[in-house]
């Protein structure tokens, strides 16, 4: 069943009582939603979504859909994941459609894996559905794509903050710092000072490009390129709030000429060989 809506060709998916989709909404910008998750969310009889759902996303659900905020924000009054994967579970058991919708990709430090099995545990039918995450679509709103040829080969993924709120004891971060060479860091503003202070020990370079992108995708994004060695100073001097996404590396200077945010509000880029090429961006 979809509602108000026509799907093209094709043979898209019809949500069935008793099912869960765990859904993947994007980084923020309503626009950068699937089109398997529109389908679902024409479809749902309840929506069950985080924090970093916008709320332009949930005006596309049925106006008759029950809609359950289930945002989990650090340092604010949450509900407890195991509440949240249970309701779950309690409504697919009563026979609903049941959107679960996550900012970014529900697999990226999202909890999709603990809720999906959770469901399954209990005998609910899940499906999945990918979105967009912040770290490569919130990066690439602000001018600076997590791999460049000229700059790295690899890029690795890391979270700030690990199940009891601090930055992650598991972490290698000598290991780290010496093997990624460009770094992506969600939900860290919290602990700037442990990371780069970690990254820096471990012989990163002060001078290294930062840029912390703040409500990426949404209206209200910001963007502050730094350092390593001034990144703490520089975010307790900006108003950046969380969520951000830091990125460590030099793809952060391709900004300077892939703004195109500020390249479509009339703004020259600030230069055009940031990486000192000295050649055109088309000769290899």
């Amino acid at each position: 069943m979809t509602d108000s809506l026509s799907f093209p060709g094709g043979h898209w998916p019809e949500m069935q009582p008793g099912w869960v989709w765990l859904c993947g909404a994007g980084p923020g910008d309503p626009g950068l939603l699937t089109l398997h998750a529109l389908n679902a969310l024409r479809q749902a009889d309840v929506i069950v979504y985080d924090a970093l759902v916008q709320q332009e996303v949930l005006e596309w659900a049925r106006p008759e859909a029950e809609v359950i905020y289930a945002g989990k924000r650090g340092g604010k009054p949450s509900a407890l994941q195991r509440d949240i994967s249970l309701r779950l579970v309690d409504l697919a058991e009563a026979g609903k459609r049941v959107l679960r919708l996550k900012g970014g990709d529900p697999f990226v430090f999202g909890r999709g894996g603990e809720e999906a099995q959770t469901l399954i545990q209990h005998g609910v039918n899940v499906r999945i559905i990918p979105g967009i995450s912040a770290g490569v679509g919130g990066l690439a709103y602000a001018g600076i794509p997590v791999t460049h040829r000229d700059v790295n080969q690899s890029v690795t993924f890391v979270t700030g903050h690990d199940q009891s709120g601090n930055t992650p004891s598991s972490l290698n971060w000598r290991a780290i710092a010496e093997g990624a060479q460009v770094l992506v860091i969600y939900m860290g503003m919290k602990h700037a000072p442990q990371i780069a202070g970690a990254l820096l020990e471990a012989g990163r370079p002060a001078d290294e490009p930062v840029a912390v992108v703040s409500e990426a995708t949404t209206a209200q994004q910001k963007v502050l390129e730094t350092t390593l060695g001034r990144l703490v100073a520089d975010l307790d001097a900006s108003d950046l709030e969380p969520p951000a996404i830091i990125c460590v590396g030099r793809s952060v200077l391709m900004r300077q000429v892939l703004d195109w945010q500020g390249l479509a509000a009339g703004n020259a880029p600030r230069n055009l060989d940031p990486l000192g090429r000295g050649r055109p961006a088309e000769a290899s």
